[in-house]
Formats: structure tokens, sequence, C-alpha cells
């Protein structure tokens, strides 16, 4: 059964273009040019994945994204141009799993759908599950941490913000997100708290943490965690 990817972008030329590259990548792909039309097709067809441009009629891309993480986990891919950064960060924020900045290549499109779609596909349905990027472990209900199989002492902060971007591996993560988690452990977290963990995380996990392979910054954004293949 072939994926079914929904598309909202506002633009019908570059709608087209995107459609017939997923059509050509062996996709399903269905297009609407505005918010709430975004929402209702959501709602009706529930497609595999949502490429969501930021700039729309009716409804942005923001507040779409809102409406679709009160009602659904389907994966939000966001489209936005350079100079919309606040737009993007208020979508990651809001939910989005990923983002692409105009113009894009159509490959890169496709390699991000290709990459969410089996993130989705293959997520921890458990949420005890042994999460694995590269050569990072974390089991969840053991709470510990291992890195080239060896053993991680974190804080519960640590823990809960590495869990998070273990989850969903290569996501960009805001601070806000992360922040949130360290919260529950940490009532007086700011963001200087978010980066300070990630630098004692990048200690505790990284084989150079002056050079960091696994745990990286988004710079303007955030972080994410990779496999250190890149």
């Amino acid at each position: 059964m072939r994926a079914h990817v929904l598309v909202a972008e506002d633009d019908a030329r570059q709608a087209e273009v995107v459609r017939r590259y997923l059509e050509a990548g062996g996709y399903r792909a269905s297009v609407v040019h505005g918010g709430r039309d975004a929402i209702d097709q959501v709602r009706q067809a529930r497609p595999d994945l949502v490429i969501l441009d930021v700039m729309m009629p009716q409804l942005n891309g923001v507040e779409v994204c809102r409406v679709l993480r009160r009602e659904s986990n389907v994966p939000v891919l966001m489209l936005t141009a350079r100079r919309d950064e606040d737009n993007l960060l208020r979508g990651l924020d809001a939910g989005a799993d990923d983002y692409l900045i105009k113009p894009y290549n159509p490959r890169e499109l496709m390699a991000r759908v290709r990459t969410m779609l089996r993130r989705s596909q293959w997520a921890p349905a458990e949420p005890d599950a042994e999460l694995r990027v590269g050569e990072i472990v974390v089991d969840v209900r053991g709470r510990h941490v291992t890195s080239g199989g060896r053993r991680v002492d974190c804080t519960p902060g640590e823990f809960e913000i590495l869990a998070a971007m273990a989850a969903a591996p290569d996501r960009v993560f805001t601070r806000a997100q992360l922040l949130e988690r360290a919260r529950g452990f940490e009532a007086a977290a700011t963001d200087r708290t978010v980066d300070m963990h990630v630098m004692r995380l990048r200690r505790k996990i990284e084989p150079n943490p002056r050079r960091p392979a696994y745990l990286l910054t988004v710079y303007g954004i955030g972080y994410k965690l990779t496999d250190g293949s890149r």
C-alpha cells in the first residue's frame, strides 16, 4: 500500500511540482491550498505525512500545525522562506517534525519524506522501548544510557532531554521543546539550562565533545541527535 502525502501549499505551481515528485517516487499525493482545507483533509483522509507551507490563506501553517497536534500524530514537514525564521521556530514549537527552507532542492525534499515516513513507521510503540541512535542507547524503562557500550550517568534532566531526541533521530528540537522535558525535574529550568545540559551530555556521549558527531547544534533553532554518520 502506497503512503499518502498531503501537500498544503498556496503556490499552485510549486504544489504541482511537489505532487509530481511524490508520485514519481511511488507515493500517493493530494494537494490543498489553504489552512482550513489542510485540516479538513487530514481529518477525512488521514494521510501518512503532511508537507505544510507556513504562509497560507485561511490559517497559516503554524496555526494548522497546532490544530493537527491536538488531534493527530501525523508527521509534519514545514516549508518556510529564509526570512520567516520566527515562524519556523513557532512551527517547531507547535509540533512540526522537520523543516525545509525555500528555495529547496526537490531531491532533498524527497529524502526528508522518505526519512520521516520510515521514522514514523518504525517509531517505538511502547514507552519503555530501548532507543538506539548510532552508538547511543537509551533504556527508557531502566533509565540508563550507554555510548559505544560504555555506561553513561545522566541527571534526570539530561536523561529526559536525551530520551526525547533519541525517540526522533534527526528531528530538530527547539530549546523551548527540550525545556518542557527538563522542567519536569527542574522547576527553575531556562533556555540556558538546556544549553548546559547539552554541553554536559556532549562530554558524556561524544568521542570528541569539541567536535560533536551525535548531539548537533542547528544554529538559530536548537539541537538534534544523529547517528554520527554525517
